[in-house]
C-alpha cells in the first residue's frame, strides 16, 4: 500500500542549491508507530512506510551531495519490544536487502553494517554480510546501517579490544579509542537528525556525535521526505560550528583561508 502525502507531492518540486552540505548525516528514524496510529493502521504499516521513505532520503542525500548517511535501523534496546514487532522488523530488513540491493548497487551506494550480528537469525546475518560485500567498491554514497547497535556497547567493545591488543593505559588517547570504533575510517557525523519531536540520542553514536549539530522535527519519519531533509540541511548551513573556539578565532581562520585561496587563483 502506498500513501501519497502532501510532503511527497512537495518533494517533486525543484529546490535551490545548498550553500553548505554536511559530509556525514546520521538519522534517528523515529515515529513509524505513531504515524500508523494517527491513521488507524497497525504499527507494521508504519514500519513499512518508513522503509519506503528511506529510499527517498538515500536518493536525496546523493542528490544534495552528502557523502555518508548513517541510519539507526534497530537498537540493542529494541529487543525489549513485543516479539511480534521484533520479528517484523527483521523481516522488513531482509525484504529491503532482497528488493533494493541491486538498485542501491547500481546507484553507487556502499552498504556498511555497524553493530553486532550475534543473536540475529543466521540467514539474515548472512544476507547483511553479503550486501556489504556486494557493494564494497561503490563510492557515490556510504550507507551505514546501525542494526543491533548501541553506542555504549560500541564503546565497551572498543575498550575490550584495546585491552586485548595489549595497549598500555598511558598510551590510550582519543585517537586510539576512535580507531577501534565501527566508523574508525569515517569522519564523525556533522549533523544528526531525529524525527518525531524527541530530543535525545537514545544511545546512538554517542562517541562520534560529541560535536554533531542536532536537528529535531515534529514530523514522523514516514513523512520526512526530500524537502524536509533539504530543510534540515539548510538549517545545518546556518549553524556556526565553533568546536570550543571563539568567534574571533573562527573569523580569523576564515579570513586567512580566503587570502590563501586568493593567492592561489
Amino acid at each position: 500500500m502506498t500513501f501519497i502525502t502532501t510532503e511527497a507531492r512537495r518533494d517533486r518540486l525543484a529546490l535551490p542549491p545548498l550553500d553548505k552540505v554536511p559530509e556525514h548525516v546520521a538519522i534517528i528514524m523515529d515515529g513509524n508507530g505513531r504515524w500508523a496510529r494517527q491513521r488507524g493502521l497497525p504499527r507494521s504499516a508504519g514500519h513499512r512506510q518508513g522503509t519506503e521513505n528511506l529510499r527517498r532520503i538515500i536518493r536525496a542525500a546523493a542528490e544534495f551531495g552528502v557523502r555518508i548517511v548513517t541510519i539507526y535501523a534497530f537498537s540493542t534496546e529494541n529487543w525489549s519490544r513485543p516479539r511480534r514487532e521484533v520479528m517484523l522488523l527483521m523481516r522488513i530488513l531482509e525484504m529491503v536487502i532482497d528488493r533494493e540491493l541491486q538498485e542501491l548497487d547500481e546507484e553507487g551506494v556502499q552498504i556498511r553494517h555497524i553493530g553486532e550480528l550475534d543473536g540475529i537469525e543466521e540467514r539474515l546475518a548472512r544476507k547483511v554480510l553479503e550486501a556489504c560485500e556486494f557493494t564494497r567498491d561503490n563510492q557515490r554514497l556510504i550507507l551505514n546501517v546501525a542494526f543491533n547497535y548501541g553506542g555504549r556497547d560500541e564503546i565497551v567493545q572498543a575498550v575490550q579490544n584495546i585491552v586485548r591488543a595489549g595497549i598500555a593505559a598511558e598510551e590510550i588517547t582519543e585517537a586510539t579509542i576512535n580507531n577501534y570504533m565501527y566508523t574508525s575510517d569515517l569522519p564523525d557525523p556533522d549533523l544528526i537528525i531525529r524525527t518525531s519531536g524527541e530530543f535525545r540520542l537514545s544511545n546512538f553514536l554517542i562517541w562520534q556525535g560529541a560535536y554533531s549539530e542536532i536537528y529535531t522535527t515534529e514530523t514522523y519519519w514516514p513523512d520526512f521526505g526530500r524537502s524536509a531533509f533539504y530543510e534540515a540541511l539548510v538549517e545545518y548551513g546556518s549553524r556556526r560550528r565553533r568546536f570550543g573556539k571563539t568567534d574571533d578565532q573562527i573569523n580569523g581562520e576564515q579570513l586567512k583561508a580566503t587570502r590563501v585561496k586568493e593567492r592561489t587563483i
